[in-house]
Order: structure tokens, then sequence, then C-alpha cells
């Protein structure tokens, strides 16, 4: 008679069995664990976007009228019978601003020969008026000024006739303007040559006051980041990307700056997710996770510098 053997499987000590099971529970763990270690530390980014920049050439300087019209009588010996205007009002061509005794007693009407403002008046009713000596009036035709500044010989080259300026005047406040006339030699001990912003304002100027002229020369559009994404060292001028969750470091070369914000000519490219706060606790290398943040407006800079 057949005899069969009977085999069973063999039974695994407890200890191994629940050894066993323990590590399939922990593996999941482990691996959300290694995930999160690659996401890295959150790293605020902006995407790189194209802005342009205005070309600002600074100008300071005086203001000063553009053509003062003096005011005097004809005649000599006449006193003053009558002032219809004083410093400080705005008159019209032709109005009467005094009025002379003649020897044979009628009155002469001093007239204003231009539209402008009466920048001083010295007719004091019964002094001499002369044609050779004092003027009555001083009149800043068609109430016409401009700011008188020097600017260095680099600048020159890259202004024109008719360029827009804003001019901001002590006292006063902000103006219009553009560049009248440049200057064709330059002051050879300082290097600076003068330029005069003609200024267009419907109201009072003070003469001699100081001004500062934004004049715009041209623009330049290119990838723009925040200053602050932005480091200096012996490398060179860099900026940190995070490409691949992955922190690289970019050299590039940098331009114009406004509002917080700096123009990168080259080595940086639209799109990129840029460090907005590049720092020297990131490295090459190094795994981030990046975190989007809202990119500053900028419709262009009213002005940049370099």
């Amino acid at each position: 008679m057949p005899h069969f053997i009977s085999f069973s499987p063999p039974r695994l000590a407890p200890a191994l069995l629940a050894a066993s099971l323990l590590c399939l529970t922990a593996a999941p763990t482990r691996a959300a664990d290694e995930a999160d270690t690659l996401r890295g530390p959150a790293v605020t980014v902006l995407k790189a976007a194209k802005t342009c920049f205005a070309n600002i050439v600074e100008v300071s300087g005086i203001i000063m009228p553009r053509d003062e019209t003096a005011v005097r009588p004809e005649r000599f010996g006449l006193k003053v019978a009558e002032v219809l205007a004083d410093a400080g009002e705005t008159v019209t061509a032709g109005q009467v601003l005094a009025r002379l005794n003649l020897p044979d007693g009628t009155l002469q009407n001093i007239q204003a020969p231009v539209a402008g403002l009466v920048s001083s008046s010295s007719a004091v009713v019964g002094a001499l008026a002369s044609a050779k000596g004092e003027a009555l009036f001083s009149i800043v035709a068609r109430n016409e000024y401009d700011l008188i500044g020097q600017v260095p010989t680099s600048d020159l080259p890259k202004l024109a006739l008719n360029q827009p300026a804003n001019v901001r005047v002590i006292g006063t406040g902000d103006v219009d303007g553009r560049v009248r006339r440049i200057a064709p030699t330059v002051e050879p001990n300082v290097q600076l040559g003068q330029v005069f912003v003609g200024l267009t304002a419907n109201r009072r100027l003070a003469v001699n006051s100081s001004g500062r002229a934004l004049i715009k020369t041209g623009q330049s559009c290119n990838v723009a980041v925040p200053l602050t994404a932005v480091q200096y060292g012996s490398a060179g001028t860099v900026v940190q990307v995070v490409k691949r969750q992955r922190i690289e470091t970019k050299r590039v070369e940098v331009g114009l700056m406004s509002g917080g914000q700096i123009e990168i000519r080259d080595g940086l490219v639209e799109g990129e997710d840029v460090v907005a706060r590049a720092g020297a606790l990131l490295r090459e290398g190094d795994v981030a996770r990046p975190v989007s943040a809202q990119a500053p407006t900028s419709g262009g800079a009213k002005g940049a510098t370099k």
C-alpha cells in the first residue's frame, strides 16, 4: 500500500512575523518623508517679466526768465502820477501799467509791450521816470522760463532738442518742460555742459529758485526683476532661479533701475522663476520648493538710473 508524505508550510515565529508587518507598514511613511525632503524649504519666487525703463538724465539748475522786457518812458524827467500794476501780476499786451505827468499837464500812459508776468516794479507815485534810468517795470514775456543747469560731458550726447522733461521747482511743484538749447561747449575745469530746459507753466515761478529736471532720453525694454533678487560679489552680478526644485545661480548683466526693479540685459529668460530675495543661505543645487508671489506692476518708469 503506497505511503503519502504530507507537507505543511513552515510557521513563522511570531516575532519574525510582527517585524515583517512593521516593515511593510513603515515603507510608505519613509517614502513620504523622502518626498517631503526632496521638496525642500519654501522659497518665494517671481516670474521674470519684460518691463520698459525710461532712460533719464538729471539736470539741476536755476529758474530764469527766458525773455525779460524792461518798461521805461521814452522821455526824461517825467513824474509818476498813477501806478496801475504791481510785481507778481499777470498783464496783457497793451495793458496800461502806469500814468506819467507831462510838462504840459497831460498824462502819458505806460503800456505793457508784451503779455506776461510783472517780475519787478520801481514805479512809485511822485518818483521820476527816465528813459535811461531804472526800469519802471520788468515783465517775464509770455510767462516763459528756463531751467538752466549743467550736465556731465558723458550725458551730453544723450540729449537732443525737444526731449520731454519733468521739472520739480522748489516751492512750486512739478511742471512740464522740454530741452530748448544745448550749449556747444563745456567748462574745461569741471567738464560740464550747459543745457536750457524750457518750462511750460500757467502759474508764477520764482526767479532764481532751484529746480531739478528729469529728461527722458529714450527707453530700454528687457526682462526685469526686483532689486532684492540681485546679488553682487567677486564672481560678478548674479540672480538665483528655481528649476526642477533645485537652486541655480545665473550670472547676469544689469542695466537701468527704477521703482524697486532692475533691468536684466543678459543672462535671464522671460518666465523663469527668480528667487525674490536671494541670499547666502541658498546655494547652487539646494533643494527648494518654489512659492509664487505676485509681481509688482510697472507701467514704465518715470525715471530710471544706472
